[in-house]
């Protein structure tokens, strides 16, 4: 008899690794054959929201990171019941927007959120596909705060720890949860 895998181990064999992508040295994350099979699919989306439906941990909003957040983060928010808020980058949202610029490796970036996408007091959960430096997810935590929301969670399926970004986003004061790590960048 073969023993069942455990959530995190059965997603971990769908996350293909793109070696020296986009640079040389870097061992890239792709989470696209998580999202190509329905099944391995709805196992990713119920282990998010198993956990957030959990009354203590239940979000009143979703908010996702461009681009990839908004896949996972929009379903989450539509199990759960809540609306989703995406968080954009500088220049692709329509109406009036607050904005948070935050630094990367080589260089610095921009993420906007509309002025009325959340009330003072919501309790938001922020998702992203992965976490690396913790950049984008500071800056959208930064955002939703400005707006007077509540991050009461970051989630992201895929965790670099050796990026330091979980531990920042963690020594900040945000709660994480993240359901593969990954040792190596």
């Amino acid at each position: 008899m073969t023993t069942p895998l455990s959530v995190s181990d059965y997603l971990r064999q769908h996350i293909r690794t793109v070696p020296d992508w986009p640079a040389p040295g870097v061992q890239f994350r792709d989470i696209t054959p998580l999202l190509q099979n329905p099944r391995v699919f709805r196992v990713l989306i119920d282990a998010f929201v198993h956990r957030y439906m959990d009354p203590a941990l239940r979000p009143d909003v979703v908010a996702g990171l461009d681009a990839r957040g908004f896949i996972v983060g929009s379903v989450v928010a539509y199990e759960l019941n809540v609306g989703f808020v995406p968080i954009r980058k500088k220049g692709k949202l329509p109406f009036t927007t607050v904005e948070e610029t935050y630094e990367l490796e080589y260089g610095s970036a921009t993420v906007e959120l509309h002025t009325d996408a959340v009330q003072p007091g919501q309790r938001v959960l922020l998702i992203d596909d992965l976490i690396a430096t913790g950049g984008t997810m500071m800056a959208g935590r930064r955002l939703l705060e400005k707006q007077g929301a509540v991050v009461t969670e970051g989630a992201a399926i895929v965790d670099l720890p050796e990026l330091g970004g979980s531990a920042r986003l963690k020594e900040s004061g945000l709660s994480l949860f993240t359901l593969v790590d990954f040792e190596g960048h």
